[in-house]
């Protein structure tokens, strides 16, 4: 049987290119049609990309490579056989396949050469190691990429200084030289997820005329309401009742008064969306990710907090996949859960609008010439000037701000 070839796959209609960024599986090594072969990381999103048939891999692109979809990054053939791992000689006996006397330094033996994935390879040569000298620490006793990084800086730190020339005649003084800092310095890949946050964010200052409105809300009535009912609303609903929702009911009702900030713009044309998607921001260790709540209008509280939930989970696991991503009509980000008191969020291109929220802090406020202590929070709402003026703006975001302190509103729908 001929080899199968291994396709990047489509995973966006506006994605043209990815990073391979991890392969899941050894080169050389059997696979099962179905199983995880390597991760692909685009703007939007981590993706597993299974094997397209069984048989032995044979890796033709390498970690950290810029691939195109529909690219060929390796073959899958299902009469070869797969890599035997070769035996370690004893430890008084001669390698093998060790290089001659006059090898470089920085040679890889065959028989190790066999056992780096190509990222590795790719750091051996660059660095001038031998790969036989560095000992691995991941599965089977091969070599990882931190294997070869610490080898390198324990050699940097280790090597002793040179001996000291003869006396010669003291040059003329020379300026000083400026000396550089204690301490150390670690560098590591952007990963692809995260090369092109930094892209379209950059893109976004570039491209919109941002600007940010501010205010803030007293959260009383809405604390009073989550503390009164959230036992209850957990045994109805089998999910806990959180901020967010409250916040994401406030909003539709600020656009559906002023549709503009649930509008964007495409060349010279204004384009209005008569629906609701509504994205959420989630921190995650690959980085920040906005899946989308689609026509969040039409759920109930319980039904927006099983959504958030649901993509907090896929969050934990890694799983939020491309489709979770797209179609977001305005977002909602909450640097509040990391302490922040104010910020100016950065728009979600195409998107016209973002409220930041921020940390709730009690404060004294004056309510009915009295002064009292109240549960208050910054809110910043950051959009696109070329579309929405600063007076629908500021609408908008007092408008949020009246649901969120007469929450009696967002059931009433006035």
């Amino acid at each position: 049987m001929s080899a199968v070839p291994i396709s990047v796959p489509s995973v966006g209609e506006s994605i043209s290119e990815g990073i391979l960024a991890k392969w899941l599986v050894a080169d050389g090594s059997a696979v099962k049609a179905g199983d995880p072969l390597y991760e692909l990381e685009t703007d939007k999103a981590s993706n597993v990309v299974p094997a397209p048939a069984s048989g032995v891999l044979k890796v033709q692109a390498a970690e950290g490579d810029v691939v195109a979809i529909g690219a060929t990054v390796g073959v899958i053939d299902p009469s070869a056989a797969p890599a035997k791992a070769e035996a370690k000689p004893k430890a008084d006996a001669p390698a093998k396949d060790a290089p001659k006397a006059d090898a470089p330094a920085n040679a890889i033996p065959d028989g190790a050469s066999g056992h780096l994935s190509p990222a590795v390879r790719r750091i051996v040569a660059e660095e001038g190691v031998d790969a036989s000298q560095v000992e691995g620490t991941g599965k089977g006793g091969r070599l990882t990429k931190g294997d070869v990084i610490a080898h390198v800086e324990a050699g940097a730190s280790a090597k002793a200084a040179p001996s000291p020339a003869p006396p010669t005649p003291a040059p003329a003084p020379a300026a000083p030289r400026p000396t550089a800092p204690a301490g150390g310095e670690r560098r590591e890949r952007m990963s692809g997820l995260r090369q092109r946050i930094a892209q379209r964010l950059v893109e976004a200052q570039r491209t919109a005329a941002i600007l940010t409105t501010f205010n803030e809300v007293d959260l009383s009535r809405v604390m009073a309401a989550r503390a009164k009912y959230k036992e209850t609303f957990k045994k109805a609903h089998g999910v806990s009742l959180g901020f967010m929702s409250f916040f994401i009911k406030a909003s539709i009702e600020a656009l559906k008064a002023f549709p503009a900030v649930n509008g964007r713009i495409e060349g010279n044309e204004i384009v209005y969306n008569d629906f609701y998607h509504i994205g959420v921001a989630v921190s995650t260790d690959r980085g920040l990710m906005v899946p989308v709540i689609r026509d969040a209008d039409q759920l109930s509280f319980a039904g927006i907090e099983k959504a958030i939930a649901e993509f907090a989970d896929k969050a934990r696991k890694g799983a939020i996949g491309v489709d979770d991503l797209q179609g977001g009509t305005f977002t909602l980000t909450n640097g509040g859960v990391f302490g922040s008191l104010l910020s100016t969020p950065i728009l979600n291109p195409p998107q016209s609008g973002i409220l930041g929220m921020h940390a709730i802090q009690k404060r004294p406020v004056v309510v009915d010439d009295q002064i009292v202590i109240r549960p208050m929070m910054y809110l910043a709402l950051s959009y696109d000037h070329r579309l929405i003026d600063g007076r629908e703006a500021v609408s908008s975001l007092v408008r949020i701000k009246e649901c969120l302190e007469d929450p009696e509103r967002l059931l009433l729908e006035v």
